[in-house]
């Protein structure tokens, strides 16, 4: 009776083990380097993955079974039900699943059969974590020739691609709503903008009518833009504004700066659109944006703007906040341009424009001013949010973690902007928490250690009548 205890023990220890590992692989796109050195709560990996594994070895049986059974299982149960970004089941992880099972019961039948044999545990992630990355790799291959013969089908397609450290998503929303007046457009989902993502996009999802393909291109390492244009061989492209996003990964902005522009290397290459921050020499399929652009007015009902084209100076308007929304809507003027509309036909879709979901998104809940711009994580739009927020007539209430993946020089200037504006700050999770809490010395300072609390924490801290500014909603594994 032990020995079946002892391998149902084993089982449940590599199920928990398993779906820590293949829950952390799927947040930082599959790559083990990142889940072990670009990880925000490494004390994670100690409690819920480490830790059993040396215990396991090291302990007794039955001292180990209950360790497991009273505080590893539990501990585990809580952290998995209170993750803001749970694992999703998808094929990738089913195979995962399915290859860990396979070894378990291979090991735990030997050890059945064996008189002594001690379960095993490593070896058997080992084993399940370089068989499926194999598989993977080869079903990648085969699943992005199918989607580059598919590409090669549609004869009419012209493909416009999008970079940039912050607001390529912005940008290709805005597009979309701009072409569909006069092209069937199709625009990938979401944030979609890896290599995977778009295969997947391109197999699964884009319709064979379409005239006119919005796609993003996003990086964590040089050579992922270049991966993803080979791949599209985009006609036109747009590298949007380029900052210290992501500077962890690449430790220098010129690194940012050149990866970006790999975009630029595309066989099919007709026309680019670059943003001021990239220093690029002059060349007749470059043009450089914003083009003299000059904002007349920004606040809670939209901006209005004015930019050069062809020597004319033309007025724009459109309803979405953010006077750096005028920079990403004069990129999509100049590519609408450029694909055959004319400035009105812009003019008017730009008018009746729709603001993108949780980017400086306003609505009215329960008597209380919502400004949800929870999907913008980067300094200059978390600055113009705040700056929004300060031409509202009453209290006003910001939700922050800060800005992730930067330096402690933008969240002091992020803190420093909050201080002047606003009479609450919440601050969420751990990675910026110290940074903002010794900055923020006017407004007072709400330090929100669990996500789950978010409801209580704001029926205690706010009341009709406030401005409530979500900014940037970082997950809390981060």
């Amino acid at each position: 009776m032990m020995q079946y205890f002892e391998i149902f023990t084993n089982i449940l220890l590599l199920i928990s083990l398993g779906w820590y590992l293949i829950t952390n692989l799927q947040w930082y796109n599959y790559k083990l380097e990142r889940v072990i050195l670009k990880h925000h709560k490494q004390q994670w990996h100690i409690i819920y993955f480490v830790t059993p594994i040396v215990l396991f070895y090291l302990l007794d049986f039955l001292y180990f079974a209950i360790y497991f059974y009273l505080l590893h299982l539990s501990a585990f149960y809580l952290w998995n039900k209170n993750l803001s970004k749970a694992l999703v089941i998808t094929s990738r992880v089913k195979r995962f699943f399915g290859i860990l099972f396979g070894f378990t019961f291979v090991v735990d039948g030997l050890c059945f059969l064996s008189e002594e044999c001690h379960y095993g545990v490593f070896i058997v992630l080992l084993g399940t974590y370089a068989v499926t990355t194999l598989m993977e790799k080869m079903f990648f291959i085969s699943y992005k020739h199918k989607a580059k013969q598919r590409l090669k089908t549609l004869n009419n397609l012209t493909t416009v691609a999008i970079t940039a450290s912050y607001g390529k998503t912005s940008i290709k929303n805005y597009l979309y709503q701009v072409l569909r007046k006069n092209f069937v457009v199709y625009m990938t989902p979401r944030s979609v903008n890896t290599i995977g993502g778009l295969c997947k996009d391109v197999n699964d999802d884009l319709p064979y009518d379409t005239e006119v393909y919005i796609a993003e291109a996003g990086a964590r390492e040089k050579g992922d833009i270049e991966e993803i244009t080979m791949f599209l061989e985009p006609e036109y492209v747009i590298i949007g504004s380029v900052g210290e996003q992501h500077i962890e990964y690449f430790k220098t902005i010129d690194n940012i700066i050149h990866t970006k522009m790999e975009i630029l290397k595309s066989p099919k290459l007709i026309h680019g659109f670059v943003h001021d921050s990239v220093p690029i020499l002059e060349y007749p399929t470059i043009t450089k944006f914003p083009n003299n652009l000059f904002i007349t007015r920004s606040d809670l009902n939209g901006i209005w703007f004015d930019i050069d084209i062809d020597g004319k100076v033309e007025h724009f308007h459109a309803p979405v906040l953010g006077s750096f929304n005028a920079i990403n809507l004069t990129a999509v003027i100049l590519v609408a341009h450029k694909l055959g509309m004319d400035i009105e036909e812009i003019k008017i879709a730009l008018h009746n424009i729709k603001p993108v979901d949780h980017r400086l998104h306003l609505s009215k809940v329960n008597g209380k001013v919502i400004l949800d711009d929870s999907f913008n994580g980067n300094l200059e739009g978390m600055l113009e949010a705040v700056k929004i927020s300060s031409t509202y007539d009453g209290r006003k209430v910001i939700i922050t973690p800060g800005i992730v993946e930067s330096t402690d020089v933008a969240n002091i200037k992020l803190a420093q902007a909050i201080d002047e504006v606003f009479d609450i700050a919440i601050i969420t999770g751990s990675i910026n928490q110290q940074v903002l809490n010794n900055y923020i010395r006017k407004a007072h300072v709400v330090i929100l250690k669990d996500k789950s609390e978010m409801e209580i924490c704001l029926l205690e801290n706010t009341q009709i009548g406030d401005l409530i500014l979500f900014a940037n909603d970082a997950p809390n594994f981060i």
